[in-house]
């Protein structure tokens, strides 16, 4: 007897999902590794009687005593304001140590500005040599590089239509975007943190850049270079809004 509407995916199981970072498999040097490093950026304000500099001085303390590793940026555009980069493997880091730090005085009276949370994790694309350099270890040094003071961080959301290109055209498209970013860092001008932020946006944007230099200028400039790709020009929803800081505290953690 026939059995109407029998489920072949039932009969062959659910697929199977396999969550780690995987590069090499173009190039012949096949890497598989279950590990990324999360970051977040947090803005606050300080209010009225209270010293930025201060400020400053207990957040890098109290992060030191807890053993995290933390960036303090000065916010360019609010001169009693501060951002506060944390970063672990350990998303409950993020809820844990890092959080309480700023449960009690005088931290806990400072103004968070929620329109500048920023969050993402480091991802693979498939083609990078070492793998566990690109993850874990160049975000870290990058953001910790004492010769890289300036920062502009920034969430951006590409659109629908990029998603329906084939793998080919979305290939060209970032060869493009990635050509130009390599040559910035190459001279020196530009180095980036790029991490994905799929589902960890507030506002659904997809990923979160760093761009970090010894001078404003250069990290400006990419940005503008970059509006001409075909990527940002036709594919880039959403951009922004955009944190600037220059470094007051870099803490490497334990």
């Amino acid at each position: 007897m026939a059995t109407h509407g029998h489920d072949k995916s039932a009969e062959q199981g659910a697929p199977k999902i396999n969550v780690a970072e995987r590069a090499g498999h173009h190039t012949g040097n096949p890497q598989e590794m279950n590990r990324r490093l999360f970051m977040q950026l947090v803005v606050y304000h300080c209010g009225q009687g209270m010293q930025p500099a201060a400020i400053t001085e207990v957040i890098a303390e109290r992060m030191r005593d807890q053993g995290q590793p933390v960036v303090i940026y000065a916010d360019v555009s609010n001169p009693r304001g501060l951002g506060v980069l944390t970063f672990s493997e350990e998303p409950n880091d993020l809820v844990g140590p890092v959080r309480a730090t700023f449960a009690s005085a005088p931290l806990d009276a400072i103004t968070l500005d929620t329109r500048m949370n920023m969050i993402g994790r480091s991802y693979a694309s498939g083609y990078e040599a070492d793998l566990q350099f690109w993850l874990l270890d160049r975000p870290r040094q990058t953001v910790l590089n004492p010769k890289w003071p300036w920062a502009v961080w920034y969430p951006l959301r590409r659109s629908g239509a990029f998603a329906q290109l084939s793998p080919q055209e979305q290939g060209a498209i970032l060869r493009e975007h990635g050509e130009i970013g390599r040559a910035y860092g190459e001279q020196d001008l530009a180095h980036d943190v790029r991490l994905a932020c799929h589902g960890l946006d507030a506002a659904d944007n997809e990923f979160l850049i760093g761009l970090i230099g010894a001078n404003l200028h250069p990290l400006s400039h990419v940005v503008q270079s970059m509006r001409k790709t075909k990527q940002t020009s036709q594919y880039i929803s959403q951009m922004g809004p955009f944190f600037v800081g220059r470094v007051l505290v870099q803490h490497a953690g334990k």
